[in-house]
């Protein structure tokens, strides 16, 4: 077969997300592991922790240009084997250079894959008379709950980290193999890409303003995934445990969101999920920041993730259909872009909590969602003319 059949291709597309969560989850859980293994401190965690990110960024920019040459069919696959071989590494690093290393080689399989999976699930969503994207990126938080669980009771049974990332990557490039042979190509029929036509070349302030509002959505992303249980502990007093409910509340309703994102996008289309999903997510942040009750608070952490969960897919949907001869270039612009916000996030907010409350430091957020909401018409669909850039 050249290409699988789509429903086929969306099964595997849904693994290649599941296993992408799946090994970066389990990073995330052994991290306290691997910096007593080292013997680092926190202060040294944190920019090895920078190399991953800009290693993943690099990883994106390159997979891009490769997915439009050689096909999502080949790339993914091979991003899928990189991943599973690059989380051996951490587990093995005894050192602050091996570490370094070792989170060099990770985050750049995991950019890789994810510009990859996400260009991939674009050419598949073309198979589709409906939207589907927002369920592939609910299966990535499956993979990161598995990895939790996984994680939990191989550090209670005292596993070696080692050998715990070892097995799990090389079952990460079991099921990157098993799953290949059912994805489909999205690059252009070969009548196509030899037609003498002028190809369309989008506009590059559509792509950056698409990558603009990825930034803002992801970077408020970021800021619930590591400040929500601070901020219930530290602002509203909470316990430890009870403070954990304030990004599983989150985690929950961006889940089940996703899920649900593709139903009614169907219905609405993807600038009133932008656009409304913005709108929900800063009023419940705005809850967040004025509940002096528990209750509210975890109330609004739930609708924030609920007004993000649908944007993030969207804007990589439009992103990957905006030319799909250039597909995972474009794709790899606004996925960076979004990258950088997610990493931005919470280090923006932790400096700005030097010299305001953590609660008043969340309206940053507040405003990037509520420019998102000015800027939702950006999805709606363009005629030809009006995509094609003048030279």
């Amino acid at each position: 077969m050249t290409t699988a059949l789509p429903r086929a291709a969306r099964v595997a597309t849904w693994t290649y997300f599941t296993i992408n969560g799946f090994a970066v989850g389990l990073w995330v859980v052994h991290i306290p592991n691997v910096e007593r293994a080292t013997g680092i401190s926190h202060s040294a965690l944190g920019g090895l922790l920078l190399v991953l990110g800009a290693a993943a960024f690099l990883g994106m920019q390159v997979a891009g240009p490769l997915a439009d040459r050689f096909g999502q069919r080949k790339l993914l696959p091979a991003a899928g084997v990189l991943l599973g071989i690059a989380l051996f590494f951490p587990g093995l690093a005894t050192s602050w250079w091996t570490l370094g290393l070792a989170l060099l080689c990770f985050g750049f399989g995991n950019g890789t894959i994810d510009v990859a999976m996400n260009s991939h699930a674009v050419v598949v969503e073309r198979a589709y008379p409906r939207p589907i994207m927002a369920s592939f990126h609910a299966m990535w938080s499956i993979g990161g709950a598995i990895a939790a669980l996984v994680g939990a009771v191989t550090l209670g049974a005292d596993v070696p980290t080692a050998v715990t990332l070892s097995a799990c990557g090389v079952f990460t490039i079991v099921v990157s193999l098993v799953a290949s042979r059912f994805l489909m190509d999205g690059r252009p029929e070969p009548e196509e890409a030899a037609s003498d036509a002028p190809a369309a070349k989008p506009s590059t302030k559509l792509v950056w303003l698409l990558g603009a509002i990825a930034f803002a959505m992801m970077l408020a992303e970021g800021v619930a995934n590591d400040w929500a249980a601070l901020h219930a502990e530290d602002v509203l007093g909470t316990s430890t445990s009870t403070a954990a409910f304030a990004y599983g509340s989150f985690a929950v309703a961006m889940t089940v969101g996703r899920f649900a994102t593709d139903r009614v996008a169907a219905l609405v289309g993807p600038v009133a999920i932008v656009r409304y999903g913005s709108a929900l997510a800063a009023f419940g942040l705005l809850l967040v920041v004025f509940s002096p009750w528990v209750g509210l608070a975890f109330a609004g952490w739930a609708l924030f993730g609920l007004g993000l969960s649908g944007s993030v897919p969207q804007l990589f949907s439009a992103a990957g259909n905006l030319d799909k001869r250039s597909s995972g270039a474009l794709m790899a612009r606004v996925v960076g872009l979004g990258y950088v916000g997610l990493l931005a996030g919470p280090a923006l907010i932790g400096g700005l909590a030097h010299w305001i409350p953590l609660n008043v430091a969340f309206l940053v957020p507040v405003a990037l969602c509520l420019l998102a909401v000015g800027f939702a018409n950006v999805l709606a669909p363009r005629p030809a003319e009006e995509r094609i850039e003048s030279r």
